[in-house]
């Protein structure tokens, strides 16, 4: 396991014991690319509301989650996309759908041109560019490469499968290039970014979890 991989595991075990402090180094890890994904589905006014609720909600039910750090983002996002479409629905707004994405299923990417990664991604800029995506595009290039999740992993947060959201990250990622190419200030932005994660052979489970008590915004 990587070395942050390892740390993030070993937070999340010992926040299920109720160690606050390890709580917070859980939160501090994972929220900001949680919250870059959140602003993908319902834009900058409302996602951090929306990731606050996500975050009560991990606080919540984290003595019933199970896993490593990866399973750990996955089952954060989808938490946090729950959260989003549950605001998208109350506001009465949709979020902008390009194209039936049924049609990836079971089609392969030409290459993982995701394998070029991400910390870049993460600003506000390039965020912006994301959003002008297709929603499935958008979605799958934010889970696979700012959050850091594996293709399958992705695949069942979004309750899809594996090829077609490799196929739709790689699209994404195709035509965020072009979208970059257009702005000479954007040049070189996408050679910056870290490899896609692929699945490893295995994976870090825990064995039992301890009650832990509630906890609220503030804790975190």
């Amino acid at each position: 396991m990587l070395g942050d991989d390892a740390e993030l595991t070993a937070a999340v075990l010992a926040a299920q014991d109720g160690d606050e402090t390890a709580f917070r180094t859980v939160y501090r890890s994972v929220h900001p690319r949680l919250l870059g994904y959140v602003r993908t589905l319902v834009g900058d006014p409302d996602a951090e509301d929306v990731a606050s609720e996500a975050w009560l909600q991990i606080a919540r039910d984290l003595e019933r989650f199970s896993g490593d750090a990866d399973r750990f983002r996955g089952w954060a996002a989808r938490i946090a996309r729950n959260r989003a479409l549950d605001h998208i629905r109350m506001r009465g707004r949709r979020p902008a759908i390009g194209g039936d994405e049924t049609e990836l299923t079971g089609k392969a990417a030409e290459s993982d041109t995701a394998g070029e990664a991400m910390e870049a991604l993460a600003t506000d800029g390039t965020l912006s560019l994301i959003a002008r995506l297709p929603q499935d595009q958008a979605e799958a290039v934010v889970l696979r490469v700012v959050v850091g999740l594996d293709a399958k992993t992705a695949a069942e947060t979004l309750g899809k499968r594996p090829g077609a959201v490799r196929t739709a990250a790689h699209r994404g990622l195709k035509r965020l290039a072009e979208l970059l190419g257009d702005d000479p200030e954007s040049t070189g932005v996408l050679d910056a970014l870290p490899p896609q994660r692929e699945p490893r052979g295995t994976a870090v489970t825990s064995a039992s979890v301890t009650q832990m008590r509630s906890r609220t915004q503030k804790d975190v």
